[in-house]
């Protein structure tokens, strides 16, 4: 077993500065730090977690709070975030709130009873009242794809409204002018965003809007047909439609398919996050990526630039980009 005698060997340094790196001391430089992490890769290197603890005065633990679990997005945005983590010798520790103000209000009592060291919150109830004050309990928190001015500095998220655009121009693009919109939850910022967007993209290009082209669905996959059953009874010449998320744009093809609507060839369809499961549907799907993977990355970056009290240059908004495959027709 690597022991820290042997990391400090192979990368030519003290003992004492492998400890203070392991130790996240903020005299270190990235140079020293990258060195000894490498050593400690190659080593397998396990540092004693109590002794490291007890050296530092923290638990090298960061606490995330998700609005739920399950599904692809919450999935690849906790992997970016554990594996960084990981590389610093840090543990996420996770929890959901399981779509509740109560429930997120426990979670993170749950994570501040774990002494976590920091905290990124993708919430989906909490008012901004409640995430201030944890702010000013546990400074190193990051909010993650919903933005408060008193910290913007801790804020990393999507151009969501960018993303709408995009989305609602390709189409435009294409021929389309009979564009329907199928929305997540209006109560999300993300949702009004993505809406500003797409309403945006209509202005410019003059075409008028129209409340019978729009309907509210859901992020998640609760009830995923209801949305596209209503917006299809109404019966408006619909030659495409932009789905706020791509799980809204998969209730849609069921939808469509059980009706005998071809996708593409009768109405095209674009979603948003450009979702692992997106090139396996028939026709593919054409969707705005969503670097969900990177914001998890960043997002545990600047809390551990936060904790050392370095500098990090965060990327505070993330820049989506159409991604085009098969859903999407042209028409004259």
């Amino acid at each position: 077993m690597a022991t820290i005698k042997d990391v400090s060997e192979l990368a030519q340094i003290s003992q004492a500065t492998v400890s203070r790196v392991i130790n996240n001391h903020p005299s270190v430089t990235e140079k020293t730090r990258e060195k000894v992490f490498k050593a400690i890769k190659e080593l397998g290197y396990k540092p004693n977690s109590s002794a490291q603890s007890l050296a530092s005065n923290r638990s090298n633990s960061i606490g995330m709070l998700v609005d739920i679990l399950a599904g692809p997005y919450f999935s690849t945005l906790m992997s970016g975030a554990e594996e960084t983590a990981r590389n610093d010798n840090f543990h996420l520790i996770t929890t959901s709130g399981k779509l509740s103000r109560e429930g997120e209000l426990d979670a993170i009592s749950f994570l501040k009873s774990k002494q976590v060291d920091g905290l990124l919150i993708h919430t989906g109830k909490l008012l901004d009242d409640d995430i201030l004050k944890i702010v000013r309990e546990i400074p190193a928190t990051v909010l993650l794809n919903h933005y408060i001015p008193e910290i913007a500095e801790n804020c990393i998220g999507l151009d969501d409204e960018l993303g709408g655009y995009l989305a609602t121009k390709h189409l435009l693009e294409n021929g389309h002018t009979k564009i329907g919109c199928i929305t997540g939850q209006m109560d999300k910022q993300v949702s009004r965003n993505r809406f500003q967007g797409y309403r945006k993209a209509l202005i410019e290009f003059g075409i008028p809007y129209d409340d019978n082209f729009v309907v509210e669905g859901r992020f998640d996959m609760h009830n995923h047909h209801t949305a596209p059953r209503r917006l299809l009874d109404r019966n408006t010449p619909i030659t495409a439609i932009f789905c706020l998320n791509d799980p809204i744009a998969w209730g849609l093809y069921d939808v469509l398919n059980e009706r005998n609507i071809t996708i593409g060839d009768d109405i095209s369809v674009i979603g948003f996050d450009n979702n692992m499961h997106g090139p396996h549907l028939n026709p593919k799907l054409t969707s705005v990526n969503f670097p969900t993977e990177e914001m998890g990355a960043e997002a545990v970056k600047k809390i551990l630039s936060l904790l050392n009290k370095t500098d990090y240059p965060v990327q505070h908004k993330l820049v989506p980009e159409v991604v085009i495959r098969d859903s999407v027709k042209k028409i004259n």
